[in-house]
């Protein structure tokens, strides 16, 4: 049942919303910005509205697919089918493997499984980006800070272990941002 769970996990996060709501209004994203399929991207390319809706579409998919996890199999499955939507939104089979990169989807996983971790870190996340006008560093920050703030909630096991894969998995597709972030290139979200 675990595997069902997480393939139907992975075929949830392969929905790319960036996509889906930027093909709604003519839009290839793929040819615009940065060419990343997520809500930065789309937030600078359509729009506020549109980008917040991706953002909270995806961390959706990440919530979805832990809440049901953890419904058929305990947190431990929760965490692992949260982590194959994250894979599914980096790596989706609906958009040839070209997809975002997860942070969204992974913010899901812990609002599903530790909501007051979640909602603190949305918080820090908001006024990095408020201050910085810079989301990839935000994103990145609070993507490690997400196993601190998840132990300190009392995760443990194999929780940890797929909380922290998905953290490790978004840190590496900002592999580019954060080249950027040390040359003093980064794009920032918003003028500022």
């Amino acid at each position: 049942m675990g595997a069902l769970v997480a393939a139907g996990a992975y075929l949830l996060g392969s929905v790319d919303f960036a996509v889906v709501i930027a093909r709604a209004r003519g839009v290839d994203i793929y040819s615009k910005g940065s060419g990343n399929p997520g809500a930065s991207n789309v937030f600078r390319s359509i729009g506020k509205v549109a980008g917040i809706a991706v953002l909270v579409l995806d961390l959706c998919k990440g919530l979805a697919a832990t809440l049901v996890g953890v419904a058929v199999g305990g947190p431990a499955l929760g965490a692992a089918a949260g982590f194959a939507a994250v894979v599914g939104h980096c790596y989706p089979v609906f958009h040839r493997f070209r997809g975002g990169k997860g942070a969204a989807t992974l913010a899901g996983l812990l609002f599903g499984l530790y909501p007051l971790s979640a909602a603190v870190l949305l918080v820090v996340f908001v006024a990095v980006v408020a201050l910085t006008h810079i989301a990839s560093l935000s994103t990145i920050l609070v993507a490690l800070a997400a196993v601190p703030a998840a132990l300190i909630q009392g995760a443990g096991g194999w929780v940890l272990v797929w909380l922290g894969v998905g953290v490790v998995l978004v840190v590496y597709r900002h592999h580019g941002n954060i080249e950027r972030l040390f040359k003093g290139t980064e794009r920032k979200v918003v003028g500022g």
